[in-house]
């Protein structure tokens, strides 16, 4: 078990990144895409970026490690390292990369959202990456609990819809599908970049878009990551959405895109 230092800015700043990575049907899955993103952020934070070979070995021997769960979230954290008391990171950073494995079965049915009234700092770099410090997500989970839903619906400082705690979000209507817009401070998700190819695909229109909740009122919803894949919302705030049958053909399609 690798221990953490307790100068590790991971732990004493939020400095670093991670990748939740399915590993179901005895492989991990878009596995590309994700070493491809963490090497993005490692840009963003100015960090050396894993080896991706190295980052696939840490992650089979920590499934090994639990008997390789036929379902499971395979969780990478890249950690900036020791360093210095203060913000300033040491001129040479050693990061440090930690894995572990959690069973992960596929949640049923549909979700129920709640408005968090914690915002999605869209003027934050830290908004469009998996970093270390996820606080407002916490806090925003925290809120949609309390609520009596599973997952938060989170706004943008404009008021703008941007995302679920853990969550891109996209809604239907008349026959077009929408997301918002990477700038209202949306991560820019694995299964999200995967719904957007696959309404390619079956000839939907698809838009990614600036808007406020009552223009999405009453349209029927659906969140996605790579843990749950495409999953239906059931309500908002207590008031029940209608299905549509575009969303079970997205998820069709999803589910049968190489992985």
């Amino acid at each position: 078990m690798t221990e953490i230092a307790l100068d590790d800015r991971g732990f004493t700043l939020g400095h670093g990144l991670f990748e939740t990575v399915l590993w179901a049907n005895d492989r991990l899955e878009h596995w590309d895409d994700h070493v491809e993103r963490m090497a993005r952020g490692c840009r963003a934070l100015r960090l050396p970026a894993p080896d991706g070979e190295a980052m696939r070995r840490a992650a089979l021997v920590a499934l090994d490690a639990v008997a390789s769960p036929p379902r499971a979230a395979v969780r990478l954290n890249w950690s900036a390292g020791s360093g210095a008391r203060g913000l300033d990171p040491p001129e040479t950073p050693q990061p440090v990369l930690t894995v572990t494995v959690a069973v992960a079965p596929l949640p049923k049915g549909g979700v129920r959202l709640a408005t968090a009234r914690v915002r999605r700092n869209d003027r934050s770099p830290a908004a469009r990456l998996k970093t270390l410090s996820y606080i407002d997500n916490v806090l925003a989970r925290a809120e949609a609990r309390e609520a009596g839903a599973e997952e938060a619906l989170m706004l943008n400082t404009a008021g703008e819809v941007a995302c679920a705690a853990a969550a891109n979000i996209f809604w239907v209507r008349h026959d077009e599908v929408f997301t918002p817009s990477l700038e209202c401070g949306v991560l820019d998700g694995i299964m999200r970049r995967q719904v957007i190819a696959a309404c390619h695909a079956l000839g939907l229109p698809l838009q990614e878009v600036f808007t406020n909740l009552g223009r999405i009122a009453g349209a029927p919803m659906f969140i996605t990551n790579s843990l749950v894949g495409v999953r239906a919302v059931d309500s908002v705030d207590g008031r029940d959405l209608p299905n549509s049958p575009l969303v079970a053909a997205i998820a069709k399609a999803v589910s049968r895109a190489p992985k």
